[in-house]
């Protein structure tokens, strides 16, 4: 889980207070341009998006050149992201042994958290104008205009983000923390240099040493994932080939402007727009009125709204999020334990995974080609099955609870609140009925489920505060850009596998384990748990499902029940202590410290794992259907 800036007293003493101020005051400067640029780009897309839908399907007249201007706009929109969540302390980190070293440790981590993403920033900025100017002979058909105008947003995203990293450094850190961090860094890279020649001669052996070796290093050591790829990819690739930088930014260029992923910031978007309307409190009062009188009836309705709400939202934490607020409270009220209610949240976050429209779907859909209608139509039964799962264990820990003092909802109400409730249950089904129909594609149909959030808050609930609106969308830029770094850095590092012949490798290597199909199953299920605790879903998928997804077709399983299996897997091992920066999610988001917990989840994550055996073996639950 991503934590801010140690703000621990320094040793020494910090520069003089007004400097600090005057870097301040220029760093809030450039952020908030940045931050109105952002939240227009993404005002921009839903327009673009909607009006071509409503062209095409409602007019007949479609507009040829819409999803190429959404795709100029999307990449500029994902290095403002970037460099806004570079700002907010919000890119993906690994922060568990940072936060267990001592104070004087943490401190010279967090330096470096700043330091090397600066150092990656400051190698690949005169690469990615390099880039930007030789697209400048590649026109886009349907605008008529260079490549360039597309290709700029790399240099100009990469050039904030190092000033911002070099504004905070010297503002925030430590001058003795930070020389210690520099002079390491810079005699790192010299040492590299030196060594090149002998680098060379090992081979794929410095796939072990750089992105093994180099980016366990730097991920264990708390700084920021996407960077954490970037530099170990750079380093590869300067140290040990003769291979210009300018391939590892059109790689990331590549990786971050696949249409698909333009849908990522407006699911977010939409996932905040639901909280604000008021539909995810319905939904849950819905559900509380239905099963609150039973026994552990508040934690099946904890299960049921998760499964609910992320059909809606494709964000874990925005799950998390509207749920929690109106469930936590009453359950604590009925005796529940704080470590029990975590425990089952992080649960649920981990089975509804594979519920559409998920982020992760849409990024393996984006990676490895397997068809974005097919994964929303296999992943509803997978995660119905692991919430039944997690049912029967529910049932049998609250056997014994005391419902004297529980007042049970009369019919009337039920109705009453299932009326109310109503349009937001309707919302998954308009999503994925807009898909199948035809009506629009998976990258415009966020914009349906936008429109229809926004006239329900305005018309049905009455309840939209506009003046949410942009912060909301400098939120989902903000999030959006962290997600979008890391599939573009991790696109740049699988590209050096890929040129390596390490999928070559590893496709011999897996082929020929005894067993096939099903040793490469259970192979996959421990490898997918590892790397979700460790690397998070997205990037575990960019980085290794263009390498796994053939080798499972060639020993035919099914993309789709693959698919659904890896990403339950990750999910697992995302909210999984003691390492799932999830799990720290959830009791952020809880209020509740996580020792309490560790001990209740156990039970939640074994259930888990024989639901994920059972789809595992039974590949009728993630295809029966399509």
């Amino acid at each position: 889980m991503s934590r801010t800036m140690s703000d621990e007293a320094p040793a020494v003493a910090l520069p003089d207070t007004s400097w600090r101020r005057l870097l301040l005051g220029a760093e809030r400067a450039v952020c908030v341009l940045v931050e109105y640029l952002a939240a227009a780009l993404v005002l921009a897309e839903i327009t673009v998006l909607f009006v071509g839908v409503v062209k095409r399907y409602a007019l007949h007249s479609p507009i040829v050149w819409s999803d190429e201007l959404a795709a100029v706009l999307f990449i500029w929109l994902a290095m403002f992201g970037a460099v806004l969540a570079l700002q907010r302390n919000s890119h993906m980190r690994m922060t568990a042994f940072v936060s267990m070293a001592s104070s004087g440790t943490r401190a010279v981590l967090e330096t470096l958290a700043l330091a090397a993403p600066l150092v990656f920033l400051a190698a690949v900025l005169h690469p990615s104008i390099e880039y930007a100017q030789d697209e400048m002979f590649v026109t886009l058909p349907a605008l008529d205009v260079p490549n360039t105008w597309k290709a700029a947003a790399l240099p100009v995203g990469i050039a904030l983000m190092a000033l911002i990293c070099f504004l905070k450094l010297v503002r925030s850190a430590n001058p003795v923390h930070t020389l210690i961090v520099c002079a390491g860094l810079v005699a790192l890279v010299g040492l590299g240099h030196l060594a090149s020649p002998w680098l060379k001669t090992l081979g794929n052996y410095n796939l072990l040493i750089f992105l093994v070796g180099l980016v366990a290093a730097l991920v264990f050591a708390g700084v920021p994932i996407a960077f954490s790829f970037g530099l170990a990819t750079v380093g590869y690739l300067s140290f040990t080939t003769s291979t210009p930088l300018a391939v590892v930014v059109g790689r990331m260029d590549e990786g971050m402007s696949h249409l698909i992923l333009l849908s990522v910031p407006l699911f977010v978007f939409l996932g905040l727009l639901i909280e604000l309307t008021g539909m995810a409190r319905a939904l849950v009062g819905f559900l509380a009125s239905l099963l609150g009188h039973v026994r552990g009836g508040l934690s099946y309705v904890l299960i049921g709204a998760m499964y609910l709400v992320s059909g809606i939202s494709g964000s874990k934490a925005a799950d998390m999020a509207a749920v929690t607020p109106v469930l936590f409270p009453e359950m604590v009220k009925r005796g529940a334990k704080k470590g029990d209610l975590v425990a089952l949240l992080a649960a649920t976050g981990a089975q509804t995974e594979t519920i559409p429209p998920s982020l992760v779907l849409l990024t393996i859909g984006s990676v490895t080609g397997v068809s974005i209608a097919a994964l929303f139509t296999g992943g509803l039964l997978p995660a119905l099955v692991l919430g039944l799962a997690l049912c029967l264990l529910v049932r049998y820990r609250y056997r014994n609870d005391d419902l004297s003092g529980v007042k049970r909802v009369s019919a009337r109400e039920i109705a009453w609140s299932a009326l109310i409730a109503l349009p937001a249950i309707a919302l998954p089904f308009v999503i994925r009925g807009a898909v199948m129909e035809g009506i629009a594609t998976a990258t415009e149909v966020s914009t349906i489920g936008i429109i229809y959030s926004v006239l329900v808050g305005l018309f049905v609930y009455r309840q939209f505060d506009w003046s949410r609106i942009v912060p909301m969308m400098i939120s989902t830029a903000a999030l959006s850009g962290a997600i979008l770094l890391i599939i573009g850095a991790a696109t740049g590092m699988a590209w050096a596998l890929t040129q390596s012949g390490f999928s070559q490798s590893l496709a011999t290597m897996m082929a020929g384990l005894p067993g096939g199909a099903v040793t490469f199953m259970v192979v996959s299920i421990l490898a997918f748990i590892i790397l979700g605790s460790v690397l998070e879903g997205i990037p575990s998928i960019v980085l290794f499902g263009p390498l796994l997804f053939p080798i499972a077709r060639q020993m035919g399983i099914h993309e789709v029940h693959y698919a659904m299996v890896v990403i339950l897997a990750m999910g697992i091992g995302l909210f999984a202590p003691p390492f799932g920066v999830g799990y720290y999610c959830a009791t952020a988001i809880g209020g509740v410290n996580p020792d309490e917990g560790m001990k209740p989840i156990i039970g939640y994550m074994v259930v888990l794992l024989i639901a994920l055996a059972v789809v595992a073996a039974v590949p009728w639950i993630s295809i029966g259907f399509l």
